[in-house]
């Protein structure tokens, strides 16, 4: 079984056991998380979409939080003598997702 979670703006595909980085989440290390905005469900059956998701949740404990690597970013406008340098990294949150919880049929 699998799921289209949404959380951080963005759209995961999940299924049990998976480890993923998701935009950074207020919880510590260990805690367990409840995702309750579920877009679709897929199984050996087929997909619900729509009402059917009504109660659908994910579970998910927190592995670890962290920060990505650096993304350099370099503004130049030739023949100025003009070059900008920034640099940023970005905090996620990585997760074990545990359970995958159906909603009504």
């Amino acid at each position: 079984m699998y799921a289209v979670l949404v959380t951080g703006g963005k759209q995961y595909r999940v299924a049990q056991g998976e480890t993923l980085r998701v935009e950074k989440l207020e919880a510590d290390v260990g805690n367990e998380i409840k995702f309750e905005e579920i877009l679709m469900l897929g199984d050996s059956d087929g997909i619900k979409l729509g009402d059917a998701l009504s109660g659908a949740s994910v579970t998910a404990n927190v592995v670890s939080q962290g920060r990505a690597d650096k993304v350099r970013i370099i503004k130049f406008r030739r023949r100025k003598h003009h070059m900008k340098r920034q640099g940023h990294r970005q905090y996620y949150t990585e997760i074990e997702i545990t359970g995958i919880a159906g909603g009504s049929k």
